[in-house]
């Protein structure tokens, strides 16, 4: 059988999105591009309208931060979402200067992956084009302290929080086992670190300190992601609707009673069409060899035959039977998965298996699982899939967390503008459509992936450069409409979109 572990290199080759990276060796973390026309020329049309964004901060998580690729590093923190609408706004008042809290470090400190204690760091990813798919970088850097001038900051994006975390002291401190707030990410920048998860600034206030006069608010996607990604099996990563409306609104309300700050306010977007979510297809298992088809059914002999015994004992339909009966064939096979919702016959002595169906997501993070034999000689566990009734828990919590949002932006509309990232006329949903997915950008086809087209980066779930671009004109656009303002866009096809590795990636050294 192990030559099923060297199929699932050619798996992931056939789940991926096949890329195309004909002139794209070459670097593609440029200094940043010049993207807003400079104050005084061609200026004349650009006005504020009724915003004054003589003060402009950003407040959110990861989608706010510059965070890409699996980390936050030089190159995506400094074309961050802030700094991005900074740029185009600096020609209707806004100061030239957008400050954030440098991570200092170009390669960043990889999230998304297991770091191993003693053994490198590893950090941002790359595309690998021999997989194909990303690989981290081999010189990442530790989480390190900001040295800045924290009053100063303008940017208070941070990577992983749950909308909670915004309104609580034990973001910034202390590291423990006991806290479950702390983000290490607030905690280097924090202007007043918690010594006991009681006492201490916030992310919110200290935001509020920086006294806006115009502000965007992103936050909530992982009250629900947390739990969509690790394939609905952790119901604390999953934030109740009464409990996310109460913390929405808390922070609305400070916003709105401190200054009288204008601002736009994003909603949740369709996480599920992600990348993330949508790479790894349900039947992507290639079998070539009739001695692999062997092997396999007949290691699975004695379940398919306990499943009829308990069909002939009325335990199960003959409907159920039939679905929980495993069978290879050549060419493209379902995975081997637990599901939760079948009956329970360990009265037989048989766990609750099924193959995996059209109906299914198959997380992203599942490929290192995959690629050892897990979906094939032993079952895939819970946390690396979504059945159709995890999926519509995930979207109903979702709309339910969108419409909080939304109501609180509908009950404070003088000051502030929804952007609906489910609306039909915005990005998220033409880059979704499964009808024909993907954008045109003055005549180049932009696809909802991480290849070197796409507006993805390589975590499966953050934007690049490009798709950041694509989110900060529809904000600008959502700005204009309700505040009369007249604004300069970012253009999206001066921004890179991938960055290819080049021997320094985990992959290619061996590390993978």
């Amino acid at each position: 059988m192990k030559r099923i572990n060297h199929l699932f290199i050619l798996l992931f080759a056939l789940a991926f999105t096949v890329f195309s990276c004909d002139g794209q060796e070459q670097s593609l973390i440029d200094d940043r591009l010049a993207n807003n026309p400079l104050p005084g020329d061609n200026t004349e049309n650009y006005h504020a309208g009724d915003a004054d964004f003589s003060n402009f901060v950003t407040i959110g998580n990861s989608l706010t931060a510059g965070y890409m690729d699996g980390a936050l590093y030089n190159a995506g923190q400094q074309n961050s979402l802030g700094a991005m609408l900074a740029s185009q706004l600096e020609v209707v008042g806004a100061p030239e200067a957008f400050n954030q809290p440098d991570i200092n470090s170009e390669h960043g400190f990889n999230t998304a992956v297991e770091q191993s204690q003693g053994g490198p760091i590893l950090g941002r990813f790359k595309l690998d084009t021999s997989i194909p798919g990303p690989s981290p970088i081999v010189g990442g850097d530790p989480i390190s302290a900001y040295n800045g001038n924290t009053p100063d900051l303008d940017n208070f994006g941070v990577p992983g929080i749950l909308l909670g975390q915004l309104l609580t002291p034990a973001t910034g401190g202390p590291q423990s086992s006991q806290n479950p707030a702390y983000n290490p990410f607030y905690a280097r920048f924090a202007s007043n670190p918690s010594p006991d998860g009681a006492n201490g600034s916030t992310i919110l206030q200290d935001a509020l300190s920086a006294q806006p006069t115009f502000f965007t608010l992103w936050i909530g996607s992982n009250d629900v992601l947390g739990y969509a990604a690790g394939g609905a099996s952790n119901e604390s990563l999953l934030t109740s609707p009464g409990d996310f409306d109460f913390q929405f609104n808390a922070t609305i309300n400070a916003l709105m009673s401190s200054f009288q700050a204008k601002g736009v306010v994003i909603t949740i977007p369709p996480i599920l069409g992600t990348p993330f979510f949508q790479a790894i297809p349900y039947n992507a298992i290639p079998l070539t060899e009739q001695s692999q088809v062997d092997a396999l059914n007949a290691a699975y002999a004695d379940y398919n035959n306990g499943v009829n015994q308990a069909k002939l004992g009325g335990a199960i339909t003959e409907e159920e039977a039939q679905r929980r009966q495993i069978s290879f064939a050549l060419g493209a096979n379902a995975f081997v998965m637990e599901d939760e919702t079948l009956t329970d016959l360990s009265a037989f002595g048989l766990p609750n298996l099924r193959q995996t169906e059209s109906s299914d997501i198959i997380v992203f993070s599942a490929a290192t699982a995959f690629a050892n034999g897990v979906g094939t000689q032993q079952p895939a566990e819970d946390h690396l899939v979504l059945i159709p009734s995890e999926q519509v828990e995930i979207e109903t919590h979702r709309a339910q967390f969108n419409a909080s949002i939304a109501s609180a932006v509908s009950a404070n509309e003088t000051r502030l503008e929804l952007y609906d990232t489910n609306d039909p006329g915005n990005i998220f949903l033409d880059l979704m459509d499964p009808a024909a997915p993907g954008t045109h950008v003055d005549g180049v086809f932009l696809k909802p992936d991480f290849s070197p087209g796409g507006i993805v980066s390589t975590d499966g779930i953050h934007p690049n450069r490009r798709g950041y671009a694509l989110i900060v004109n529809d904000i600008l656009e959502t700005i204009e409409a309700g505040f009369n303002a007249k604004l300069p866009e970012v253009d999206v096809l001066n921004q890179p979109s991938v960055q290819i590795c080049a021997g320094n990636c985990a992959s290619q050294a061996g590390g993978m």
